[in-house]
């Protein structure tokens, strides 16, 4: 019982502290909250909580404020995160199905993300590897190069030029295209290495050349080594909150998102998307982020998702809320992807 009191003193603290930016004294928390308790019960139960290192105390003020094991303990117990709003959901359903590729349903995402939540949107392209393959192009340049294209299910599209080796008509070209097209078209993209090996050996030993160029390109710029990229928008809403949600200085946290890398690794171990997933302060691998928390999860048709998306922000934030609207768009991109 005093446990399930005191997690309810925990959570009204959260509340208040996100609500008003503002230490939380035991008065404020019995004139605010419904806790069926008396004050000096709230008092026991606040330095209950201090002991425990969920809240602490400022030295300016006589009121607490959470600590990120308090903001941890709290995300952990959420019975439900907070529901979009009908004008919301509509937004984000108008907003991201006027998309007309993928590029654009990126861009439209981590806007939409940002002005939602008000903090940094993070979008990650879908990576090459969980793709599957929908058609490979082939288009002839010249007799001695060619253009391949690569297009996967999720719509993302990727070209390289080979120069080949020997001359090669434009109906050899179309014969080569559907070689390679009968193999692969329709299969997991991390599957084509496999599934192409042997294919120089069925062919004629004068096309053996162009064919091995062709497959070098195919696996080892497009499949082997796909480019991993993220977008980011609303950096302007973490820089008008600085002075106020991070201790000392912000340039730690703007410095870690100018750093393709960090940002790569957060979102490489986005593996649900079902699930959204909370990283507050020190539980970052990042030290420039440990006064920032993450929300993030991934997007796709499925339970296997194609990338992730989240936002950034103070560990001050309205966790239900943020972790409501992640969940809301990263599912509507992924009805969208699944649609096209």
């Amino acid at each position: 019982m005093a446990d399930e009191r005191r997690l309810d003193v925990l959570r009204a603290i959260v509340e208040d502290y996100v609500s008003t930016n503002e230490p939380v004294g035991s008065k404020s928390l019995v004139e605010r909250h419904q806790l069926a308790v008396s004050p000096a019960t709230v008092r026991n139960d606040m330095a209950a909580l201090e002991d425990e290192g969920y809240i602490t105390q400022p030295h300016t003020s006589s009121g607490r404020v959470p600590t990120d094991k308090g903001y941890r303990l709290f995300v952990d117990r959420l019975a439900s995160v907070k529901p979009l709003s009908a004008p919301e959901r509509k937004a984000i359903d108008t907003f991201l199905q006027g998309a007309v590729d993928l590029d654009d349903v990126v861009h439209r995402t981590v806007r939409l993300l940002a002005q939602l939540t008000h903090q940094v949107a993070v979008v990650q392209y879908p990576t090459l590897s969980s793709a599957a393959v929908h058609h490979l192009e082939m288009v002839h340049i010249s007799d001695t190069r060619i253009l391949v294209v690569l297009i996967t299910d999720t719509g993302r599209v990727e070209q390289r030029m080979v120069d080949l080796p020997s001359p090669l008509s434009e109906d050899r070209v179309g014969e080569l295209r559907n070689l390679f097209n009968a193999r692969i078209a329709d299969r997991l993209l991390r599957d084509a290495p496999g599934l192409l090996a042997d294919l120089p050996d069925g062919v004629a030993s004068s096309d053996r050349g162009n064919v091995d160029a062709v497959l070098s390109t195919v696996l080892e710029t497009l499949v082997e080594h796909p480019e991993e990229r993220i977008v980011l928008a609303g950096r302007a809403n973490l820089a008008r909150t600085g002075s106020l949600d991070f201790p000392g200085t912000i340039r730690p946290v703007l410095e870690a998102l100018e750093e393709q890398v960090v940002l790569l690794r957060l979102f490489g171990e986005v593996n649900d998307a079902q699930t959204v997933r909370v990283s507050i302060g020190e539980e970052n691998p990042h030290e420039g982020l440990w006064t920032a928390s993450v929300i993030t999860m991934g997007y796709g048709a499925g339970d296997s998702p194609l990338a992730g998306l989240g936002v950034l922000g103070p560990t001050r934030m309205d966790y239900p809320g943020m972790m409501g609207a992640v969940r809301a768009v990263a599912r509507y991109v992924g009805q969208i992807l699944a649609e096209g």
